[in-house]
């Protein structure tokens, strides 16, 4: 028995100190502290992917905003992320807003900038997101008719062709100019085609009318079109475009550091674009790359400051416009589902990077 006794305490004691050293080394206060960064590393993203619809007339891919076209052409999101290791993906979507919706659906995408009625279609039909920026606001629109026809009001149109791309934010700016004017869209003919469409079905005599931004212009300045309307002359600003930054709530409740960052880049790039002195250059980026003529491009912005067009602020009178987005869009049945602006805006980011 004595023997026996010997032998326990042999090996008790040292499986004892062995037991003891590992306890102090795995303790959970020292192992939180010890892995802290770890854990933050684990759950940041390592690569941020951006969509945009490509709006470029040209070879390259462009979003022609002059904004978000700065951040992408002088890679200023690369630049600053590669100091963490972080890669930033752009994907340019000819189908527009439902091919980027789908995309966010998927979770291909992390963060979107998208005109407002694609990104309200999105939220209304349940995809978990957050407005985290504006990106433009009261953006002209024009109407481009069949000249030498006396096209000269929306009452002459009546009856008539339109081509409109629906399910865009060139859809609900139509809805709310005519709106605007007492009329609705069952008074006209819609034709669903994108911009490229309506416009060569306009040059080519097969549509009566198109409601659009630059490109309608081109086509008035090569005597294809006339422009009998526009959103220049309603001062409440019914049938301009606005557009977002919209981003998945997942990615932004796992990676907080990160999206505080992407915001503080758009506000130092709005800043740059803001000043008088970079107007010219800014318009020049955007009008090289996209291949809009840059006189049309100036003109129409003529008499619009930079910095009132592309201020990425959630302020309340870009949310009220968001909001009678939201309305139209119920009213006209391209949504089912309503949306409380309040909850679906995240304006903390913005608020933080403009108050700096």
């Amino acid at each position: 028995m004595l023997t026996s006794k010997k032998h326990t305490s042999f090996w008790v004691f040292p499986l004892f100190i062995v037991l003891l050293a590992v306890f102090f080394y795995f303790k959970p206060e020292s192992f939180d502290k010890k892995n802290q960064t770890f854990t933050e590393n684990q759950d940041a993203a390592h690569v941020i992917r951006i969509a945009s619809p490509d709006l470029s007339a040209s070879k390259n891919n462009s979003t022609a905003n002059a904004l978000v076209d700065h951040v992408y052409l002088n890679k200023i999101l690369e630049k600053e992320f590669s100091k963490e290791n972080i890669k930033v993906e752009w994907n340019f979507f000819k189908g527009a807003g439902p091919a980027i919706n789908e995309a966010l659906a998927n979770k291909q995408i992390d963060i979107a900038y998208l005109g407002d009625l694609a990104a309200i279609i999105g939220k209304s039909n349940g995809l978990d997101t957050k407005i985290i920026a504006a990106t433009g606001r009261n953006n002209p629109s024009y109407l481009g008719v069949l000249p030498n026809k006396g096209y000269d009001s929306l009452e002459k149109l009546k009856g008539k062709q339109i081509g409109v791309w629906q399910g865009t934010a060139y859809q609900l700016s139509f809805n709310k100019f005519l709106k605007s004017q007492g009329y609705r869209p069952e008074d006209f003919r819609i034709v669903n085609l994108d911009t490229s469409a309506a416009n060569a079905a306009l040059a080519a005599k097969k549509i009566d009318a198109t409601w659009g931004l630059i490109p309608v212009l081109a086509l008035k300045k090569k005597g294809l079109a006339e422009v009998p309307l526009s959103t220049h002359t309603n001062k409440d600003g019914s049938g301009t475009m606005q557009s977002v930054f919209i981003a998945r709530t997942a990615f932004l409740q796992e990676n907080p550091a990160l999206a505080q960052k992407f915001s503080d880049i758009l506000v130092d790039s709005y800043q740059w674009i803001a000043k008088e002195e970079n107007r010219e250059q800014t318009v020049n980026q955007v009008t090289n790359n996209a291949g809009f003529p840059k006189d049309l491009y100036e003109e129409n912005i003529k008499n619009l400051a930079l910095k009132d067009i592309y201020s990425p602020d959630l302020d309340p009178y870009f949310k009220a416009h968001l909001k009678t987005g939201i309305e139209e869009a119920l009213d006209a049945k391209l949504i089912q589902k309503n949306i409380n602006i309040e909850e679906w805006v995240d304006d903390q980011l913005i608020k933080k990077s403009l108050n700096r």
